[in-house]
């Protein structure tokens, strides 16, 4: 069986995720780009894995945008996105959350949604140069 651990930037709050990932989707809807306050969100997405907290869930907070379905868990301490279940249904898992790798060739990214939402700041940005740490 597959595990994936991660941990918020603070490192108060651990997880292990057990079990494969069925797809790996980046997001680019509005609601999205405002929790993630970047272009798109990169979630993977599990109907059987099971998530189990190591440390600090109980600085775990989950917000519910009301009158949608869009969902977020944070860590209260640092803000990052962790991980959430809906219950009966699936695991949700941030990508950038994980501190294990993950083979992007078992669950490669599956689709890129709610382009018409897309940045327009980010359709400009495959030229711009690339740097593999801050520039000098």
């Amino acid at each position: 069986m597959t595990t994936h651990r991660g941990s918020c930037l603070c490192g108060n709050v651990t997880f292990e995720v057990s079990g494969a990932f069925d797809s790996f989707f980046l997001c680019h809807c509005k609601y999205c780009q405002k929790d993630t306050g970047s272009a798109h969100a990169a979630n993977l997405f599990s109907s059987s894995a099971q998530l189990k907290w190591l440390s600090g869930e109980d600085s775990i907070q989950q917000f519910n945008l009301a009158g949608t379905r869009h969902s977020k868990s944070f860590c209260r301490n640092c803000g990052s996105a962790m991980p959430w279940q809906v219950p009966g249904m699936f695991v949700i898992v941030p990508a950038g959350s994980l501190d294990s790798e993950l083979d992007v060739s078992v669950i490669p990214v599956k689709a890129h949604l709610f382009l018409a939402s897309q940045a327009e700041w980010e359709q400009n940005s495959a030229n711009a140069p690339r740097f593999n740490k801050f520039p000098e």
